[in-house]
């Protein structure tokens, strides 16, 4: 017998061995409910044979008590119904202390075969199936399965039988389940025992609620969170064993960073009456304000007017070639940065009650801080709370030669370019995402021959297929020459001295060969990598790898210190950010108290080329890779009469609904200020609202967000009642007859 033989011989033989368990199961099944076994497993049927077991118990204890013994495991490991009149059968016939060790082994028992089951019959079928969408639970199970299925045991939120089917189907291991849930069922099971101990004196299901029961189960309650409270301090305990905590604290927080997490973090604690203390190395506003969004945002509408002046003549005037100087342009970049840096001040958050302190701050221990100040000298402060919020940096990748011809990056270019009186006049952008083609766009449309090179074989590969190509589209008819699916392999320069005395190439691979491209400058644009180093993580041991490992609550190891922002992820944007640090201050500041999980169900984003692509929720490309089930809408935007007006026709407004509902799983809109227009989509998924609310919203005409209810409106249109439409028709047909 080949090996492809005995394989299909043996899962031949697996599968029949289910059919088998299945089949007798069924048998099973159909036997009790055929006998009229199930009239026992009622209040009034068990009251009625109470006085018949009460005398086989007498005469034969340990028979009836095996018997009742093995009736238990079977109904609980064949999910019948009557589960509870049994346990109250328990108290009444053996008494509280008897009844509840039958009921806690027999119980835990009966549940561990359905689970046992679950496993043997489903899982393999399921995890191949569900896999990837599986790997997040699996991954909780590993990590926190115990906790989870003690809470549901003690108070069950889901019926037992469907938590032994479920727990089946996950990593966690049987010995462990069958523990957990008998120490979990304990409670419940002496309280519906002692219930049963008075069975002859109830007339309902509903009696065994006297105020001692009521107690009872108040206690339940309560349970879950003294047990969470337990094994909480048990994790203290041993991640704080080698540490010495002080006998007070000189602050209540110290944040590690002066960008949109820290700055949020710090104003939060500091509204709050909290004293905190912030540490910022380097420049207030962190990356966003001084090299990010605020200075490229300045570049493109620079370069958005020169384009506009190019390109006149879609504007009914005469078209002409901008003359502009690039030192003001980017004189211009810098004023910007200027105006709004008052926003994130050491003044201002002086002002609000934040002490700010610059230099750089490493953590000790879960307790202090010593901050090497940049006037040389070092301040140790002991804080009940850390929040590192430390940032991202440009990702520089190892390419040989790089150093040699030099480069610059989104970080360093803002003060590099400055010192030039013209753009580069061959520009080679090394990456495809959002940064990199914002800045292309924008070089492309100042003057500058842009070269893009792009690995993935397309732009901006987190969106749809037809996104990327309008994307690149509008690159190249911008200028650009845009090459996708190009390895850059090396550097390399020939000649010594600057200008034309120094040439420089990358040499790139694609599916013909190799190619070599001669520039003046070089943008590395291909991402950016949380900055871990330097603040401590590592002598702490606190895990790290491309960011800082956080819970749903952003504690690290340590439940005192805290991540957010780009340094913990997942998503790298100053939005986020800002997000993410509400949920670090409050749950540094009052986690004692309640704790609350960081909330990413609706993220936005934009990329601010022409046209801007603006997203929330799931595309087309996530749906599919997630296995869940949408409806498409569309509506274009060459349809819409303020873009006609403002020859800014094109684009569109894509939404994702659940099918046949108008319940908004994403949204995507390219087109003229698509990240202003998404707010609407933004809102309605936050609050649950669908697109019939947008329909019947009121939209200001004639405006760029009367998309967002065409939009609707296409959806309405294909989920028209066409019956209903119908009768109307012969109904005023009817009326003019």
């Amino acid at each position: 017998m080949g090996p492809q033989a005995f394989t299909a011989f043996t899962e031949l033989g697996q599968s029949m061995k289910k059919i088998l368990i299945l089949v007798a199961a069924a048998a099973l099944a159909w036997g009790f409910f055929a006998l009229g076994l199930h009239q026992y497993l009622t209040l009034d049927g068990m009251k009625a044979g109470l006085g018949q077991f009460e005398a086989q118990r007498t005469a034969s204890p340990l028979m009836v008590g095996m018997a009742f013994f093995a009736v238990y495991v079977v109904a609980t490991a064949l999910s019948f119904p009557g589960a509870l009149v049994l346990t109250l059968a328990a108290g009444a016939l053996f008494g509280l202390v008897m009844g509840t060790v039958i009921v806690s082994f027999a119980s835990t028992i009966g549940a561990t075969l359905a689970f046992l089951a679950s496993r043997y019959l489903l899982r393999d079928v399921v995890q191949r199936r569900f896999g990837d969408r599986l790997k997040a639970i699996n991954e909780g199970m590993e990590k926190d399965g115990s906790l989870y299925l003690f809470t549901l045991r003690l108070v069950p939120l889901f019926p037992f039988f469907l938590v032994n089917l479920l727990m089946g189907l996950t990593p966690i291991r049987t010995l462990r389940y069958y523990a957990v849930s008998q120490l979990g069922m304990l409670a419940g099971t002496v309280v519906y025992v002692n219930a049963g101990t008075q069975l002859a004196q109830l007339t309902s299901v509903s009696g065994i609620v006297s105020p001692g029961v009521l107690l009872s189960f108040a206690l339940l309650g309560v349970f879950p969170m003294l047990a969470k409270k337990f094994l909480q301090c048990l994790h203290s305990r041993r991640v704080y064993a080698r540490w010495q905590r002080p006998p007070k604290f000189d602050r209540n927080l110290v944040v590690i960073g002066g960008g949109a997490a820290g700055l949020v973090t710090s104003y939060i604690a500091a509204a709050v009456k909290a004293k905190v203390t912030l540490v910022e190395a380097h420049k207030m506003g962190g990356d966003c304000l001084n090299y990010g969004c605020v200075p490229s945002k300045a570049l493109i509408k620079s370069a958005r007017v020169a384009h506009q002046t190019r390109h006149a003549e879609n504007y009914g005037l005469s078209a002409t070639e901008p003359q502009f100087s690039f030192a003001k342009v980017m004189a211009r970049v810098h004023a910007v940065i200027a105006a709004v840096a008052p926003h994130d001040s050491v003044e201002r958050y002086t002002a609000l009650g934040v002490e700010v302190l610059q230099g750089y701050a490493k953590v000790i221990d879960p307790w202090t801080v010593e901050i090497k100040l940049n006037d040389g000298s070092t301040q140790r402060l002991t804080t009940r709370a850390i929040v590192i919020a430390a940032g991202a940096r440009p990702f520089v990748p190892p390419l040989p030669g790089l150093e040699d011809v030099g480069y610059v990056t989104s970080d360093t270019l803002w003060d590099e370019f400055a010192k030039r009186d013209a753009p580069p006049a061959r520009l080679v952008v090394l990456g495809g995402g959002p940064i990199g083609c914002e800045l292309a766009q924008s070089f492309a449309r100042l003057g500058s021959k842009v070269t893009q090179i792009e690995m993935a074989p397309r732009l901006m590969v987190r969106e749809d297929a037809e996104v990327s190509e309008l994307a690149r589209a509008a690159l190249v008819r911008d200028g650009v020459e845009v090459l996708t699916g190009h390895q850059a392999l090396r550097c390399e320069r020939e000649g010594e001295g600057e200008g034309n005395d120094a040439r420089k190439f990358i040499v790139v691979a694609h599916q013909d060969g190799e190619k070599r491209i001669e520039f003046d400058a070089l943008l590395c644009a291909v991402g950016r990598v949380a900055r871990l180093q330097g603040y401590g993580l590592e002598e702490l041991g606190i895990p790290t790898q491309r960011t800082v490992a956080v819970n749903d609550y952003l504690e690290t190891l340590y439940p005192n210190i805290y991540a957010a922002g780009d340094v913990a992820g997942p998503y790298q944007f100053t939005h986020t950010a800002s997000h993410m640090a509400w949920y670090a201050a409050v749950n540094a500041l009052f986690g004692h108290f309640k704790k609350f999980k960081v909330d990413y169900s609706v993220v936005p984003w934009a990329t601010f080329i022409e046209p801007e692509v603006a997203r929330v929720g799931l595309n087309e490309q996530d749906a599919k890779e997630k296995g869940i089930a949408y409806e498409v809408t569309q509506y274009g935007i060459d349809d819409l009469d303020r873009a006609i007006a403002d020859s800014t026709a094109h684009g569109f407004v894509k939404v994702l609904t659940v099918p046949g509902k108008d319940r908004i799983l994403g949204v995507t809109i390219v087109g003229e200020h698509a990240g202003d227009l998404l707010a609407e989509f933004v809102l309605a998924m936050k609050h649950g609202l669908g697109l019939n609310k947008i329909l019947g919203t009121i939209h200001t005409y004639p405006t760029l967000s009367e998309a967002n209810k065409y939009a609707a409106g296409e959806w309405k249109r294909a989920h028209a009642p066409h019956t209903v439409l119908a009768w109307l028709g012969r109904f005023h047909t009817w009326m003019r007859s």
